[in-house]
């Protein structure tokens, strides 16, 4: 269904259930949903998954920190959704990865201390506790790494994603499933009757023109902006909890790294560098936000701050601000504390409002399906669900990359390596879908840059089967180009070209 069929089919429609907000939660929300036979309608105001869903650490963790906030119950379960996402729901987009805390003389952490934590993470995990490695061991897997006054690096196992493509990939299989998404849709108002919200106002920000949806229950899955529409149902409502802006870089890394750093800088605060989609990310910051979510950006003073408390471990060299090639920040909603974000639980809070709209704050990009289950559960008595199907299941492209990989270098298009390994990584099985927009015009398999592995047919792909509706749809959120700093001019045009070539392809009938 393209965008254009889904706003025919939200104007004047009547809905189950109705999610604002389409980042990873509102999206895992909307996807369960329509899996429960439910008729479901999902809207964002921007792109899905365009604010935190795709500015967010791109790990899929147990949370080691955590454990000294003594969430244990919150790490064993995103341990538990790990597995399920690495094995069942998204293996292709979700890659295991070694990490290494580095244990320096002067550090926050002594190594039995590092050791029996590690233990403790690792049997939550269900794995092997990696123990402590020597540097020259560590050196071989992070050639960057600083040796000065290293003891020696704790060794343990967790994930990384692209964050913005798993939370498109929910999109999509909801929409398989049946319900009706749309982006760049906002909310204008909440329509009452007898007091209890039952559908919305909407406003299409691309066109313009207004929609009315009526639904028997709606959720509130805006993250950082979730106080307006809290606002439009009971304008005297107390505002709930706090916001931290998490900030992140990416530079080139010139040497591969087959491990990634979770460095201790307290005993509560742990930053990360690790290779993320060709480039090295850095972060994050975990700071107190009181500002507009809209006006949330990254300062002179996040980058120094980032690539300072990178360098306690990195080499300095490697972490030169002229060689940041993109920042991004994130906001994160969690519980009201006297002490600030850093001592704040990482819980997800469902709130119910006066006209019975659920507000759903905070969560865990790892633990997305188990908050939209618990979403669903709270729901069930308005929407008569008896029971909910809780076991994971794959989401649209799921496969195993080797495979994927083999299929696609028996492919007539001839690809490069690299490139074949980026599109089974983003696409899994449905990597030769994309290349088949390249059939009658063998150019779409051409790379966008010369310096990156993604290819013309991608940008048709994303408008024809992924609701891109501009430039910066393609580039951020379903290609790497922007992550890895090849958004030149020139790469932008390209694609636009691409967008309105395809549009117009789409628009004109085929020939009979």
């Amino acid at each position: 269904m393209t965008r254009e069929e889904a706003l025919d089919r939200l104007g004047g429609g009547r809905f189950d259930l109705l999610v604002v907000g389409a980042g990873i939660v509102g999206a895992g929300i909307a996807n369960e949903a329509a899996r429960a036979g439910l008729r479901v309608a999902l809207v964002d105001r921007g792109d899905f998954g365009a604010a935190t869903s795709s500015a967010s650490s791109k790990l899929i963790h147990g949370g080691l920190r955590y454990l000294r906030l003594g969430d244990v119950g919150l790490v064993r379960e995103a341990h538990r959704e790990r597995r399920a996402l690495l094995r069942v729901v998204a293996p292709h987009l979700v890659r295991r990865l070694p990490f290494l805390m580095p244990l320096y003389e002067h550090g926050p952490y002594r190594p039995l201390v590092v050791q029996a934590g590690l233990w403790l993470y690792s049997t939550l995990a269900r794995e092997r506790l990696g123990g402590l490695a020597p540097p020259e061991r560590a050196l071989r897997s992070v050639p960057d790494l600083r040796t000065e006054g290293l003891r020696g690096c704790g060794v343990y196992a967790d994930a990384t994603t692209h964050d913005g493509r798993l939370c498109l990939a929910n999109v999509r299989a909801a929409a398989e499933r049946g319900a009706v998404a749309a982006n760049y849709v906002e909310v204008a108002d909440l329509r009452l009757a007898g007091g209890r919200v039952q559908g919305a106002e909407l406003r299409n920000r691309i066109g313009g023109g207004a929609l009315s949806v009526e639904a028997r229950a709606v959720v509130n899955a805006t993250g950082p902006w979730l106080e307006r529409l809290r606002r439009l149902e009971d304008p005297h409502v107390a505002p709930y909890g706090q916001l931290s802006k998490g900030v992140h870089l990416l530079l080139p890394l010139e040497r591969p790294w087959s491990a990634a750093l979770a460095v201790p800088h307290d005993k509560v605060r742990v930053t990360f560098a690790y290779p993320w989609e060709g480039t090295l990310l850095l972060g994050t910051t975990d700071d107190a936000y009181d500002g507009e979510p809209n006006d949330a950006g990254v300062t002179d003073r996040d980058v120094a701050r980032v690539l300072e408390e990178a360098s306690v471990a990195v080499e300095p060299a490697l972490l030169r601000p002229e060689r940041v090639r993109a920042s991004f920040a994130g906001l994160r909603v969690l519980p009201a504390s006297t002490d600030g974000p850093l001592a704040a639980r990482r819980e997800t809070a469902f709130l119910t409002g006066r006209g019975g709209m659920l507000t759903v704050a905070g969560g865990k990009l790892t633990t997305y399906r188990r908050i939209a289950l618990g979403a669903l559960e709270r729901l069930a008595p308005v929407l008569g669900l008896e029971s909910l199907e809780r076991a994971p299941v794959p989401l649209p492209g799921a496969a195993d990359l080797e495979h994927v990989a083999a299929r696609l270098a028996r492919h007539p298009a001839g690809l490069d390596a690299d490139v074949r390994a980026h599109l089974a990584h983003l696409y899994g099985s449905l990597a030769t879908e994309v290349l088949d927009e390249a059939a009658a015009d063998p150019a779409l398999t051409e790379r966008l840059h010369p310096d990156g592995p993604d290819v013309a047919a991608q940008v048709v792909y994303a408008v024809r089967r992924e609701w891109a509706t501009g430039a910066e749809d393609v580039l951020r959120r379903r290609t790497t180009v922007w992550s890895r700093g090849l958004d030149t001019p020139e790469v932008a045009a390209a694609v636009e070209r691409l967008l309105e070539g395809a549009r117009l392809a789409r628009a004109v009938p085929p020939p009979a």
